[in-house]
């Protein structure tokens, strides 16, 4: 017994100090110290002796065993220390990898070119919550109780009273009641509403609104404000053209126009034949939104436009289908 112990624990050793690496080293700890290893085996078999001849072989067993598991632990840190100082040469015959850099989204571009333009004619970047009570999303832009927009069909509901904003026009009731005219405030943001995915139309899209309110503004600062929007946008060129409509909160109100660029004016599908794209909405603030933010109607004037950015993303790149921007495809995305 004492002359194979001796043997097995000379031959471990042995393989400890020639183990390449630590699986291999793991490899002779089982072989010899596992539950079935070689030293494991005969240390079973120590019950079967003769009780004077155990104490003696019980000693070099423990000793051995302590020997072979202090070699194991010294090798596996001398293997780690290697490990750490080896240098891996890279293989300068492969070839190198393109770095891709990162890009603003279209819509993002747009929506800052935008802003940018507005800036430059005094306005300031204002935003708001996406998520927005009735009372600012409707009540307070003089949206009636039962305005269409404030179905369920139309509007995300997150609760009785607060819903998903529809538009960022709410922003130019909270810039309003924190301020006192002159307020001259251009709002970028995202919206939402419950509408059909389709090619002109997504749950969810951007909007830059502007507000002006002062004394003596006028429709005609209106127009001079949106007309320099549209020579610096579209180019100096661009046919422009106001159209009567209705908007709750503004009055007198107007959709306004730019020549269809791709026609030049003479009628295609895109602009359905009239020679037309519309752009944006916009018109005089009506007096009950001053009269809910503690504005004198009779003291202070001004107006209120807003345009999608991804209408206007579309136009300006000449994009036929709105889902493109929300798809994540970076076909698509790596044109821009």
């Amino acid at each position: 017994m004492r002359k194979e112990l001796e043997r097995a624990g000379k031959q471990a050793l042995e393989e400890i100090s020639q183990a390449k690496n630590e699986p291999e080293l793991e490899q002779v700890r089982i072989r010899f110290l596992g539950r079935n290893g070689k030293i494991t085996l005969l240390l079973r078999a120590l019950g079967t002796l003769p009780p004077e001849d155990r104490p003696a072989l019980g000693k070099l067993s423990n000793q051995l065993k302590n020997k072979l598991q202090k070699a194991l632990a010294e090798r596996k840190q001398k293997l780690g220390s290697e490990a750490k100082t080896e240098v891996i040469s890279p293989d300068i015959t492969l070839p190198g990898r393109r770095v891709w850099f990162g890009r603003l989204h279209p819509l993002t571009q747009v929506t800052q070119e935008i802003v940018e333009i507005f800036a430059a004619l005094g306005f300031q970047v204002a935003r708001g919550p996406d998520v927005e009570s009735e009372y600012y999303n409707f009540e307070a832009l003089n949206f009636p109780k039962d305005h269409p927009a404030r179905d369920m069909q139309d509007t995300y509901y997150l609760a009785d009273d607060i819903v998903l904003r529809t538009h960022t026009s709410p922003v130019q009731i909270r810039v309003m009641e924190k301020q006192r005219p002159p307020v001259r405030v251009i709002m970028p943001g995202r919206v939402y509403r419950n509408e059909e995915i389709n090619a002109r139309s997504f749950t969810v899209f951007s909007q830059v609104e502007g507000l002006y309110v002062d004394q003596q503004v006028t429709f005609g600062d209106l127009k001079g404000v949106l007309a320099a929007f549209v020579e610096r946008f579209f180019g100096p060129d661009t046919p422009l053209r106001f159209r009567p409509s209705f908007f709750p909160f503004t009055e007198p109100s107007a959709e306004v126009d730019i020549g269809c660029f791709l026609c030049e004016g003479r009628g295609c599908r895109v602009c359905k034949k009239t020679g037309w794209l519309e752009i944006l909405g916009a018109g005089m603030v009506d007096p009950a939104v001053f009269v809910n933010v503690d504005y004198d109607p009779e003291e202070v004037s001004g107006y209120a436009f807003g345009m999608g950015v991804d209408r206007i993303a579309m136009l300006r790149h000449g994009i036929d289908d709105i889902r493109l921007f929300y798809e994540n495809d970076l076909r698509f995305l790596r044109q821009f």
